[in-house]
């Protein structure tokens, strides 16, 4: 009997402490971005911090139902569980709330529920249970369209809500097929085409494709084994009508305040007036989080002490922005240490993923990993003006219910998947 209980407590301890780190200290950040006046009332539950004490108390109950369902249940029904979560996609073109411009939401009264975010767990699982097939043969083309297919498909429904944050996220799946076997080249291809646009936009498409065919004539005469002339010749005439189309959606497919956080990024706006008005339209979030990190200094003014901070400078900063708090009232310090958490808890991940005698959970550790580091590049490096504005939070850490649960449904479906390793030892 005792033996059977020490069974059932054996799961990976690490991971599940880095995640609970990783809340706790979220909370305390929240409770400082989002707490107004001297007297603070922890348990006022119509402040986000209050709210977000709910989110994590209902968090604990959902775990331990995440860790006591059998772990062969999230392999059998995986396929069941995408379906359900693309048809509550598709019903929010129905039943969703628009919030922010995205019609991302179910409203139930007083709550709102994302489904967009449930989505990339079902995504990792149908991904990980088509892969793990043994009909599978992820080099094959055939098999390849099929695994693109069940990425595509929350991808294009969440673009379609005015999500496109999350609908980026879904790019993290090359990581996992790359680790399965992908061709080098779709890598490399991708790799490629984000360097022509962001030249395309910067520098021009006249240019870029000059520069384009110099680097692919080089590389040919360089390597004459690997590149024919064949290859060569497809390869400049794609990227000069990438270099054209990427100018093409920029300026007739993208919306206008898209294109305006893609020019503050890349400087291209050359009318001093509007690059003024700009900034103080698009940029203001993120010219205010850049100053409350810089004025953190390297052990940061203190918990709660933060002059922007407490000023509500920064708007949503218990969100999207939850970063900046960090680097105000932490420093250097209190940044370098969440930014190890994650590198932590990613490194953990993909060290069990491949301890693990089942190709599914292997796939499904290295979705996991790929979710979580998307979203953490992408959020860290938007509040340090590093990349372009994306509207994406960070895991375990900003505020909100959908995120929180949807992280936490994530990481320990892994946890128990991977308890069938320890258990068996």
């Amino acid at each position: 009997m005792n033996a059977d209980r020490t069974r059932y407590f054996k799961f990976d301890w690490i991971t599940i402490i880095l995640f609970l780190l990783l809340v706790g200290f979220g909370w305390l950040n929240i409770l400082s971005a989002s707490h107004t006046g001297d007297t603070i009332n922890y348990f006022d539950f119509s402040q986000p911090y209050g709210k977000q004490l709910i989110f994590i108390f209902l968090t604990f109950g959902l775990i331990i139902i995440l860790l006591g369902i059998d772990a062969k249940f999230y392999e059998r029904f995986s396929s069941i569980i995408y379906i359900v979560s693309m048809l509550s996609l598709v019903g929010l073109f129905i039943f969703g709330k628009n919030v922010n411009g995205a019609t991302s939401w179910y409203a139930f009264g007083g709550m709102t529920l994302q489904p967009s975010e449930f989505a990339k767990t079902a995504t990792a699982l149908a991904v990980a249970k088509h892969i793990s097939d043994l009909n599978t043969n992820i080099k094959s083309i055939k098999d390849q369209i099929k695994t693109f297919i069940i990425i595509t498909i929350p991808a294009l429904l969440v673009l379609l809500q005015n999500d496109t944050g999350s609908t980026i996220v879904y790019g993290a799946f090359f990581f996992v097929l790359y680790r399965e076997g992908l061709p080098k080249y779709y890598l490399t291809i991708g790799i490629s085409t984000v360097i022509l646009a962001v030249l395309a936009l910067k520098f021009g498409a006249i240019i870029t494709s000059i520069l384009a065919c110099i680097l692919v004539l080089t590389y040919r005469f360089l390597n004459k084994k690997k590149i024919s002339w064949f290859q060569s010749i497809s390869i400049i005439l794609l990227s000069i009508g990438l270099s054209f189309g990427v100018k093409f959606f920029y300026q007739s497919i993208l919306k206008p305040h898209q294109q305006d956080r893609i020019s503050l990024w890349l400087r291209l706006e050359k009318d001093p007036v509007k690059l003024e008005q700009m900034k103080k339209t698009f940029a203001y979030n993120l010219n205010e989080s850049e100053k409350a990190i810089s004025s953190g200094g390297f052990t940061g003014r203190g918990f709660m002490e933060g002059t922007r901070t407490t000023g509500k400078f920064v708007p949503e900063q218990h969100t999207d922005y939850i970063f900046s708090t960090v680097g105000e009232e932490w420093g250097f310090l209190g940044t370098s240490f969440v930014v190890i958490l994650f590198v932590l808890l990613l490194l953990r991940i993909l060290h069990l993923a491949e301890l693990q005698k089942s190709q599914f959970s292997r796939v499904y550790g290295y979705g996991v990993a790929s979710i979580i580091f998307i979203h953490f590049l992408i959020n860290i490096g938007m509040v340090m003006g590093l990349i372009p504005t994306i509207g994406i939070p960070l895991p375990m850490f900003s505020y909100g219910g959908s995120g929180l649960w949807a992280f936490t449904i994530l990481i320990f479906i892994f946890i128990k998947l991977d308890s069938n390793r320890i258990n068996e030892w």
